[in-house]
């Protein structure tokens, strides 16, 4: 049972089957191949054509008419206040757990955005690179709870989205590469004044510790990336497999000696992670934040989204 259910939330929400969502904005026009989406998915998502006809081209529909009508308020505002008008940014926050799919999906969106808007500048980014470096967590001692609220520099966050909407241009934003398992300060992502900004991470849609201000506080719209924990976890530990094949020929990956011991014990390593950090997180920081989001999309087997949540507001 989830935890909306629980909390007999799903009230706030309209719910549909994926075949009624589609029924609202029915074009087959995708203008991608299933190359193209191989390119863009996680290493152990899923994604067709299909899904995005079914999913996506409706759900990129609705944020375009969002989109509108936030732009259609900055104007009035402007009017009302007899200000000139001046460009605020649409931030789209996407949140969910580990292994979900975030990821790919942020990436879609960012691709069917630039194709639906082509005079926009659509970017895309991961709070993941807000993460404190591996030397401060163990500073800190709190190197075993990477990814729980408190691993973040969320103040630094917190500005950097303060930034953005204020119109602030050529922000630089810290990167955070799976490979080294680490923050990458040396190789920033430039975010230069978008019109549209995707911010992806597990965080998106929490309170800050000692902090009034949400980060979701700066979105236009947030999406939460939604399954079952049992799936979860069995994606995880696919994404696990994935990532020791991916690693053996590299020593300086951080999953190589992962990959040169023996691999059952390699795997029973990553579902004590699971058990001990990222299920708890999921359970405790993560999960009571999805009745925040202004749409879910829940998956079943295989990555596919089955139904969708669209928050009455």
């Amino acid at each position: 049972m989830g935890y909306l259910e629980t909390m007999d939330e799903w009230m706030n929400y309209e719910q549909f089957d994926r075949q009624t969502w589609h029924s609202f904005f029915p074009t087959d026009r995708v203008r991608l191949t299933q190359d193209n989406l191989e390119d863009i998915k996680s290493l152990n998502d899923r994604i067709s054509i299909q899904d995005v006809q079914d999913v996506h081209l409706p759900l990129i529909k609705l944020i375009q008419l969002r989109y509108q009508n936030f732009l259609e308020w900055q104007m009035q505002k402007a009017n009302f206040l007899r200000q000139p008008i001046h460009r605020v940014p649409y931030i789209i926050g996407i949140a969910g757990p580990v292994a979900v799919g975030k990821s790919t999906i942020a990436r879609l969106l960012s691709i069917l955005l630039n194709k639906l808007l082509p005079d926009k500048r659509v970017e895309l980014m991961t709070t993941d690179g807000f993460l404190y470096p591996n030397a401060e967590l163990k500073r800190r001692g709190i190197m075993d709870r990477k990814g729980f609220p408190e691993s973040y520099d969320m103040e630094k966050l917190l500005k950097f989205l303060n930034d953005v909407k204020a119109g602030e241009p050529k922000l630089k934003v810290p990167t955070y590469s799976h490979q080294v398992y680490d923050v990458q300060l040396d190789k920033p992502q430039l975010i230069d004044e978008p019109d549209i900004l995707i911010v992806e991470g597990i965080n998106t849609l929490q309170l800050p510790t000692n902090q009034r201000i949400y980060v979701s506080d700066y979105f236009d719209l947030s999406l939460y990336v939604d399954a079952d924990p049992d799936l979860i976890e069995h994606w995880y530990l696919q994404r696990f497999g994935m990532l020791l094949d991916t690693a053996f020929t590299d020593p300086s990956n951080y999953y190589y000696p992962y990959s040169q011991g023996d691999r059952n014990e390699a795997f029973q390593k990553a579902r004590e992670v699971w058990q001990k950090v990222d299920l708890p997180n999921l359970e405790d920081f993560i999960l009571p934040t999805k009745s925040r989001a202004n749409v879910i999309l829940h998956k079943t087997t295989d990555h596919v989204i089955d139904r969708i949540f669209l928050r009455r507001d």
